[in-house]
C-alpha cells in the first residue's frame, strides 16, 4: 500500500467500473482486488523527502488538486555547495535540481488519502499483514502467505496464535518498495537479474517544527560537499512545508569503501553547518526516519512479469537515480500494471505471455523517455563525485549514452576496504538538541515491535560476526544501521557477540543490503509492527 501498489489497485478498480458499466464480459469485480499493508495503518511506513511531480495523479485522479494533501507547491529550487563553514548557491540551479510545477508533500499523508480512494472504490485493504511466503503453481505465481501472528520469540504458538492466510490470486503485483523480501526470492529463483545488480542508497531524515520566517513554505534546496567527502556520492536535502516546518535529510550510497563510514553520523553533522544550524535553532525535533532507495535505474530492472506476477515501484526499480524521484514513476508503473492485468483478466490468460505486455507499455510510456535519459548516470559516481560529474556531463550531451554504454555496476557492499587492524571510531552522541544520538531518534519514528515474537533479522551464521568480520571490517552493521538494530556485545574473555535490537528496526533494509558477507536476511516481522512516519 504504497504509492504504486494502491494506484495499481485504484485504476484496476476504475477500469472494472468502466467495464460493468458498458455490460463487459466476462464479469470483474473490484472486490476481487486485495491490498495487503504489513504497517498499522495505510503510509505508516511510507517515507521520502518528498518531492512529487504530480503527472501520474493528474492521470489517475484528474481532479486531485481538490482534496489531496499537497503541502506546498515548489516556489524556489536551490543547488548549495557546502564547506565546512560557508555555502555558495550556484548562480543557475541545475536542471536536476529544478522542480517548478512540482509539490512538496508528505508522502505517508499522500498514501493515506490514496488508501481511502482505493477503499472508496470497493478494493479490500488488510492493515497488518504482511505478505511472508509466495505461493506458486507449477512455475508461476499463484499468491501469498501472510505472517503468521502470535508466535513467541522462540517460535512457539502463544494464546493468541493465528496461521499465516493463503491468499490465491489470478495475479500477484509485488510492490514492496526497495528491496522487497518476496521480490528478492523471485528475481534470485527466477534469474529476472538485469546486466546490472540494483545500486542502493540510505535516505535519513528528520522532520522539525523551526521559528517563524526561517524557511518560506516551497523552498527546496539540495547540498554538495561537506560534510560527505568527495569518495562518496551523497547530498542533503530542505524543503520548506506550511506551518514553519522543514523537511531535512541526507542520502548516501550504500558504495563506500570505509565499512566503519556511519551515515546517521554524517547526517547529524550535516546539520551542524552554520547555514542548517541557524535553520533549526530553536526549533524541534518531531519525527525521524530512515529507508533505502534503488539507484540502479534502466539497466538494474529485474523483468517485471513470471506466470501470474508482476513487480512494480521501488522493487521494479522505478526510480530517476539523478533527480532521485520516483513518486510519478511507481504511480505510473503501477498503473500500467493495472491496465496490463485487466485485459489479461478480459482474456482469461495471466501467463507471461500476456503479462509480458507490461514491460512494452513501459517503454511506449514517459518511464522510458525519463528513464533512458540517465541510464548511466549512478554507475559514473561509483568512483567519486569528481569522475562523476565528468561522466554525467557527457551524458547529458549525448542523451544518456556518454562514454560508456552501458555502464557496468557492482554490488555496492563489494567496495568496502578491510580496516587492518584500524580501531573503531567513537560513536557519536549528540547534543540533544541540534544533533542526536540513534536511539533518540529511533523513539521519534514511532517505532514499535510486538518484543516477544521471532526476530524478523535472520543472520545464516553470527560465528562470521565474531570472527571473520570483527577482523576484516569492523562489524559495519553496528554503523550503517541507522536504528541500533545491531551491537557487538563482549560479555566474558572470549569474541563479542552479536546481539540483534530487533524492536529498533525502522525497516529500512540497510543491512540486508549493505552486509559485506551477504547472510542477513530480512523478513516480514508481524504485521502492525514498525515505525509510524506519520507527517513524514
Amino acid at each position: 500500500a504504497g504509492p504504486a501498489g494502491l494506484s495499481c489497485a485504484l485504476q484496476l478498480a476504475n477500469l472494472i467500473k468502466k467495464h460493468k458499466a458498458s455490460g463487459g464480459k466476462p464479469e470483474l469485480s473490484a472486490e476481487n482486488i486485495y491490498v495487503l499493508e504489513k504497517g498499522r495503518e495505510i503510509g505508516a511506513h511510507q517515507l521520502s523527502g518528498a518531492i512529487m511531480n504530480p503527472r501520474a495523479l493528474r492521470e489517475l485522479v484528474p481532479d486531485f488538486e481538490k482534496s489531496a494533501p499537497l503541502d506546498t507547491p515548489v516556489t524556489d529550487s536551490a543547488a548549495l555547495l557546502f564547506t565546512k563553514n560557508s555555502t555558495m548557491r550556484f548562480p543557475v540551479t541545475p536542471p536536476p535540481f529544478q522542480n517548478k510545477g512540482n509539490y512538496v508533500i508528505s508522502l505517508s499523508k499522500l498514501s493515506k488519502w490514496l488508501g481511502g480512494l482505493v477503499e472508496a472504490a470497493g478494493v479490500n485493504v488488510f492493515k497488518e499483514f504482511g505478505g511472508a511466503e509466495l505461493l506458486y503453481e507449477g512455475d508461476g505465481i499463484a499468491g501469498v502467505i501472510t505472517e503468521d501472528k502470535g508466535l513467541d520469540k522462540n517460535g512457539k504458538p502463544k494464546d493468541n496464535f493465528t496461521p499465516g492466510y493463503e491468499l490465491r490470486a489470478k495475479v500477484t503485483v509485488l510492490a514492496e518498495g526497495t528491496r522487497g523480501s518476496l521480490t528478492k526470492r523471485l528475481v534470485a529463483a527466477k534469474k529476472l537479474d538485469n546486466i546490472n545488480p540494483q545500486s542502493y542508497g540510505i535516505g535519513i531524515k528528520e522532520l522539525w517544527d523551526v521559528q517563524p520566517e526561517r524557511v518560506p513554505p516551497g523552498y527546496v534546496a539540495h547540498t554538495l560537499g561537506w560534510p560527505v567527502p568527495a569518495s562518496i556520492y551523497g547530498g542533503g536535502w530542505i524543503y520548506g512545508l506550511s506551518n514553519n516546518r522543514v523537511s531535512v535529510g541526507l542520502v548516501i550510497a550504500l558504495e563506500y569503501a570505509d565499512p566503519q563510514c556511519d551515515p546517521h553520523a554524517v547526517f547529524q553533522t550535516w546539520k551542524t553547518h552554520p547555514f542548517l544550524k541557524k535553520l533549526l535553532d530553536g526549533g524541534k525535533l518531531v519525527r525521524y526516519g530512515a529507508k533505502s532507495l534503488p539507484y540502479g535505474g534502466w539497466y538494474a530492472m529485474p523483468r517485471t512479469y513470471v506466470d501470474g506476477g508482476l513487480i512494480i515501484g521501488d522493487s521494479g526499480s522505478f526510480l530517476d537515480s539523478q533527480r532521485l524521484k520516483g513518486i510519478h514513476l511507481a504511480m505510473k508503473s503501477g498503473m500500467l500494471a493495472a491496465e496490463t492485468i485487466f485485459e489479461a483478466l478480459k482474456s482469461g490468460d495471466t501467463s507471461s505471455k500476456t503479462l509480458g505486455k507490461f514491460p512494452k507499455k513501459v517503454e511506449q510510456s514517459y518511464i522510458k523517455k525519463e528513464l533512458w535519459q540517465v541510464r548511466n548516470f549512478h554507475q559514473s559516481f561509483q568512483h567519486g563525485m569528481v569522475r562523476g560529474f565528468f561522466h554525467a556531463a557527457f551524458q547529458q550531451i549525448t542523451g544518456g549514452r556518454g562514454l560508456i554504454d552501458p555502464m557496468r555496476a557492482h554490488p555496492g557492499h563489494e567496495a568496502y576496504k578491510k580496516i587492518k587492524g584500524r580501531l573503531a571510531p567513537e560513536r557519536f552522541k549528540g547534543d540533544g538538541r541540534l544533533t542526536f544520538d540513534r536511539l533518540t531518534d529511533v523513539y521519534h519514528s514511532g517505532t514499535r515491535h510486538e518484543e516477544d515474537q521471532p526476530c524478523h533479522l535472520h543472520v545464516a551464521d553470527t560465528n562470521i560476526c565474531s570472527t571473520k568480520c570483527v577482523v576484516e571490517y569492523g562489524n559495519p552493521c553496528q554503523y550503517f544501521c541507522p536504528a541500533s538494530v545491531y551491537e557487538m556485545v563482549k560479555e566474558s574473555a572470549g569474541p563479542p557477540k552479536l546481539k540483534i535490537n530487533a524492536s529498533n528496526c525502522v525497516h529500512c533494509k540497510t543491512c540486508d543490503i549493505a552486509d559485506p558477507y551477504q547472510i542477513i536476511d530480512w523478513v516480514v516481522p508481524e504485521g502492525g509492527g514498525g515505525p509510524n512516519y506519520e507527517g513524514m
